[in-house]
C-alpha cells in the first residue's frame, strides 16, 4: 500500500511508546492518523501536533472503541490502516510464598482477566470493528484493501518467570494472526504482527539507569534497548510490502529471554 494524504490510518495505543512513534511516522507520509488511548492529555497534544484527531478510548469498552471508530471515520474518512499498540502487563507468578510471613498468595485471577482483556480481546475487538469499515471500500490499484497490524511481544515464545498472564495473551495474539490473515484474505486486507523485544518505552523509562544499561547489555547486538522508531519502521515496511501477509515478526536483536 502506497502512503499518502488519501490514506487514514488508527493507531491504538497511539498517546506514547511504540504508538506514537508509528503515528508520527505515518503523518510524515501524509496520512491522517486518528489516536486511540486512555491518556487525554497526551493523546491530545500528540494529535495536535500530527494534524490528526484523538479519539478517548479504552480498548476493553465495547461503547467507546465504536465511538472512537465513528469519531475518526467522521474526521478522517474510512480507515485503511489499522496499528494495535495498546496493552499492558503486570508481573507476578503463578503461585508466591511471601518470605517473611510465609503466606501462599495464588495469582488473582481477576489481574490475569483484566490483562487478557487488554491485550487480546482489546485488540480483537479493534481488529474487527476496523476490518469491517474497511470492507466498505474499494482495493487500491496496488490490490489492497485495508492492513492491519498487531504487536504482540518476543514474551509470547519466551515467556519470563512472573509473565504467566502476559505471555498468555501476547501468544494468543500469535494464534490470531495466521487465522484473521485468511479470513480477511478474500477481502484483499493484510494482516502481521510485530513481536518487540526490550524496547525504551514509558514501561521502562522510570527503570534506574544501572537497570535499563544492563537490560540492553543482555541483547545480542545492538547491545541497548530498542527504539520505538524502529518499531515504526517495521510497521511501515509491513503497510508498503503488499506481499507480507499472516507473518510474525520478532524485533529483538536476536535476544531470548532468559528464565528471569
Amino acid at each position: 500500500m502506497k502512503l499518502n494524504s488519501d490514506i487514514a490510518a488508527v493507531v491504538t495505543g497511539g498517546a506514547s511508546g511504540l504508538g506514537a512513534a508509528t503515528a508520527r511516522l505515518l503523518a510524515a507520509q501524509g496520512v491522517k492518523v486518528a489516536l486511540f488511548d486512555i491518556n487525554e492529555q497526551h493523546g491530545s497534544a500528540l494529535a495536535n501536533e500530527l494534524g490528526g484527531v484523538f479519539c478517548p478510548v479504552d480498548v476493553t469498552n465495547e461503547t467507546q472503541v465504536e465511538a472512537g471508530f465513528a469519531a475518526a471515520r467522521a474526521a478522517h474518512g474510512q480507515e485503511r490502516v489499522l496499528i494495535n499498540c495498546a496493552g499492558t502487563g503486570k508481573a507476578a507468578k503463578t503461585v508466591s510464598r511471601d518470605k517473611q510471613t510465609g503466606e501462599i498468595r495464588p495469582f488473582p485471577t481477576e489481574l490475569f482477566n483484566s490483562i487478557v482483556q487488554i491485550n487480546l480481546v482489546g485488540t480483537f475487538r479493534c481488529i474487527a470493528r476496523s476490518a469491517a469499515g474497511m470492507l466498505t471500500l474499494p482495493e487500491l490499484p496496488d490490490g489492497d484493501r485495508g492492513v492491519i497490524i498487531i504487536t504482540a511481544s518476543i514474551a509470547a515464545e519466551d515467556g519470563q518467570i512472573g509473565q504467566a498472564a502476559y505471555s498468555a495473551s501476547k501468544g494468543g495474539l500469535l494464534g490470531l494472526t495466521l487465522p484473521v490473515a485468511r479470513d480477511l484474505s478474500s477481502e484483499s486486507i493484510r494482516v502481521n504482527t510485530i513481536m518487540p523485544g526490550i524496547f525504551d518505552t514509558p514501561l521502562l523509562r522510570g527503570a534506574p539507569q544501572n537497570v535499563k544499561d544492563a537490560l540492553g547489555a543482555s541483547v545480542p547486538y545492538p547491545k541497548r534497548l530498542g527504539h520505538p522508531d524502529e518499531y515504526a519502521s517495521l510497521a511501515l515496511e509491513m503497510i508498503r510490502n503488499s506481499y507480507l501477509n499472516g507473518e510474525k515478526v520478532r524485533l529483538d536483536g536476536a535476544l531470548r529471554m532468559a528464565p528471569r
